[in-house]
């Protein structure tokens, strides 16, 4: 079975860099990987005491941050070493200010693995939520370094359950304890006799939790709403968007704004989405504060704002599950105490159903079932305090995680 993952591994290179000619992100991640070791070298001495910290994408990211902050307080004179797989997340936080060097992690190849160690030598590994690298795990345990895995989350379908994981099952006992987010998936490690187990639940709730201490004003933002119901679209795709312009061209009244923060923001599927609006739209780069308060829709043409602006909405929409791209964070608006409104495919997402069942959250199907959430939570005040208020207290009943898995560290 190692013999058939290293070969899956050539492969699966070898695949990449085929597809990376037609596909500017796969290429991303093909040229960055060939920086990682001198990167490496570069950064890091024989002398130096090492952390490393690995996420597959920006999501596991956003995880693992409050942990990742912590523990550079906790070890101030050790080198940070940060790992993503996927470019969406090395492109975004290459420059993160806690670590030291950011890298793509190398495939994971044993002698890749071994090379990575040679080097970055960690005295402690912190992987986020479902990131497993079989030979990378090995050869940490075989060196006897200390592992953990945080905000884990496992499901019966993945090959650590099957009768073909012994692999990748395997890996998972190179962690010398792992923090899921749910008591599902300590039962289902509890199956394969893996034991040190602790449910600490999701350390973005921490995350997003904090993001309540930090100043959120933006003030172009504030001059655009004004007095006016606003709601904000977080990180939509055009599914998402199909469904949205009907609202906005035919049933928005004018008193409404909208904030509509696209996840792609390449320029010829942000025109396209200007064009399609029939109502006065304003792109961020478009933008003057002297008259951005006479537009009723706002597109922003850019990053990083997100978190803040979701502060100023009265109503939320998140993206990504009218699609199959995957349902983007709903936390991140649910801590400022709005309704949220989310498409169809969120079966793999515990907090969507979770914040369903308390009344915080809506899922539709359609352009009628959106219109009919807009317009109740537009019209009745009540309604959108109670789930917004809802969705407030799920974030502070469930914050907590990063307390318990700091407190083992510490042990």
């Amino acid at each position: 079975m190692n013999l058939f993952y290293t070969i899956l591994i050539y492969l699966a290179d070898f695949a990449l860099k085929v597809i990376a000619f037609f596909n500017k992100k796969i290429k991303l991640g093909i040229v960055g990987r060939k920086e990682t070791f001198k990167l490496l070298k570069h950064n890091i001495k024989d002398t130096d005491g090492t952390l490393w910290f690995h996420c597959a994408s920006l999501g596991e990211y956003e995880q693992g941050l409050p942990i990742f902050t912590e523990l550079r307080k906790n070890y101030p004179k050790h080198k940070i070493v940060l790992s993503f797989f996927s470019p969406s997340g090395y492109e975004i936080r290459k420059n993160a200010p806690f670590a030291d060097v950011v890298v793509y992690l190398p495939l994971d190849t044993i002698s890749n693995a071994k090379r990575f160690l040679n080097i970055v030598n960690p005295e402690l590994t912190v992987f986020v939520k479902y990131e497993i690298w079989p030979n990378f795990l090995n050869e940490l345990k075989r060196r006897n370094h200390r592992a953990i895995l945080i905000s884990a989350v496992f499901r019966e379908n993945q090959s650590f359950f099957k009768w073909y994981g012994k692999h990748t099952r395997k890996a998972l006992f190179a962690f010398e304890h792992i923090f899921t987010q749910n008591e599902k998936s300590k039962k289902l490690l509890e199956l394969i006799n893996y034991n040190t187990v602790t449910v600490s639940g999701d350390t973005r709730f921490d995350r997003v939790f904090n993001q309540l201490e930090q100043d959120n004003i933006v003030d172009f933002v504030s001059k655009f709403k004004g007095d006016n119901l606003c709601v904000v679209v977080g990180s939509s795709w055009p599914e998402d968007e199909k469904l949205l312009v009907d609202y906005i061209n035919n049933h928005a009244n004018k008193s409404t704004k909208f904030i509509i923060a696209p996840h792609n923001i390449k320029t010829t599927q942000i025109e396209s989405l200007k064009q399609s609006i029939t109502k006065s739209c304003v792109l961020f780069t478009e933008k003057k504060d002297n008259t951005i308060e006479n537009y009723q829709v706002l597109i922003l043409n850019t990053i990083g704002l997100l978190t803040k602006i979701y502060s100023y909405a009265d109503i939320a929409y998140v993206g990504g599950a009218m699609g199959t791209t995957g349902l983007h964070n709903t936390l991140e608006a649910a801590v400022f105490g709005v309704p949220i409104i989310i498409g169809k495919n969120h079966e793999k997402f515990p907090e969507a159903q979770a914040m369903i069942n308390i009344e915080g959250l809506v899922s539709i199907t359609d352009k009628e079932s959106l219109k009919y959430y807009l317009n109740l939570f537009i019209k009745n005040e009540t309604k959108r305090r109670q789930y917004g208020d809802n969705n407030k207290d799920f974030i502070k009943n469930n914050k907590g995680a990063v307390v318990q898995i700091l407190d083992y560290l510490r042990i």
